[in-house]
């Protein structure tokens, strides 16, 4: 085994470790848990989908306590502005006008984890800003530039309320690397753990009970890029892959069928180069986390409704319809498009 190699695998324990202590905050939740460490190892922002009152805040926080970067959130509201995310003012105890840092530069490059709550409330040049964090990972405010080389951009959308709401671009939608959707518990006894033991209503002591800082966050980014160079795609997978790509553009090319709709006229667009890209980056992930060194279509499959199905854009018509349609559809082309 190589240097590298040895690299990886200590870092495939530290991962796995981090999803453990995690899910000792945060039950019932494995397949979420996961998401979540795929997009923190492939260094992707990650769209948020429950009801209120799932955990998403309880989630985010233990991944920042274990990852020991720094945690901070904003809550979308109607009225609020992209100068609001960089700094607020106030006056202070001497009586006199102050302003101060904002949460998305307050931590400076320690910043981790960055919650946005009900995006879709903010207005859209408040997602003018954000996606250019996003991307760029770095921000400017009072005459500099503030990097955050380690940020990650959680985002959830209010999905029951639609007054006062602005609904996030197809092009913003593309920016996240996968969309996880956050159900409450599915077993009786989880549901009663959370319910009556009195450990899960103290989020600040359930949080401050986890291990600080198991990795290095700081350390992230490079070793993303590593597992990205040593997990190998095979002819094959790049094919099945690239087939995937054309049926989510031409659905009905492929027999793709879904109840109740012509397939023929769904699409506008399908994924986008920026989307196939990410896929593979959580499906090399999902590899490294398996200790495969390769990508086999169980890899891609795994990930591809989280990494696609926000992407995906609908004719007008049936766009109000997207939740109802999303899963056959990505069902259909996983099951029409043949795998080697």
């Amino acid at each position: 085994m190589d240097r590298s190699d040895a690299l990886l695998t200590d870092w495939r324990q530290r991962a796995l470790a981090v999803e453990a202590e995690v899910a000792k905050a945060v039950i019932g939740q494995a397949r979420v848990i996961r998401r979540v460490n795929l997009a923190v190892f492939a260094r992707g922002h990650v769209l948020l989908q429950g009801d209120v009152g799932v955990g998403k805040t309880t989630l985010l926080r233990a991944f920042a306590q274990v990852l020991g970067g720094d945690f901070a959130r904003t809550e979308g509201t109607i009225d609020l502005m992209p100068n609001d995310l960089i700094y607020y003012t106030h006056i202070g105890s001497d009586g006199r006008p102050a302003v101060d840092p904002g949460p998305l530069i307050r931590h400076g490059e320690d910043l981790s984890i960055f919650f946005f709550n009900e995006i879709n409330r903010a207005r859209p040049q408040v997602h003018s800003l954000l996606l250019r964090a996003m991307a760029e990972r770095s921000v400017s405010a009072f005459n500099r530039e503030y990097r955050l080389p380690h940020l990650l951009v959680f985002a959830d959308r209010n999905r029951v309320e639609r007054e006062e709401t602005f609904e996030i671009s197809s092009a913003a939608r593309d920016r996240f690397m996968l969309e996880v959707t956050i159900d409450p518990p599915a077993t009786a006894e989880d549901r009663r753990r959370l319910m009556f033991d009195p450990r899960y209503h103290d989020t600040d002591r359930l949080v401050g009970e986890l291990q600080p800082a198991m990795v290095a966050h700081q350390d992230l980014n490079a070793v993303a890029e590593q597992v990205q160079r040593s997990i190998e795609t095979s002819e094959a997978l790049q094919s099945y892959a690239l087939a995937l790509w054309q049926a989510t553009a031409a659905p009905a090319d492929f027999g793709v069928r879904v109840s109740g709709l012509d397939v023929s006229t769904l699409m506008l667009a399908g994924a986008s180069p920026r989307g196939m890209s990410m896929l593979l980056r959580a499906a090399r992930v999902n590899a490294w986390l398996q200790e495969r060194a390769f990508v086999t279509p169980e890899d891609v499959q795994a990930v591809f409704a989280d990494a696609i199905a926000h992407r995906l854009v609908y004719q007008p018509v049936y766009e109000m319809r997207r939740h109802d349609i999303s899963g056959p559809l990505i069902a259909g082309i996983l099951n029409q498009v043949a795998a080697p």
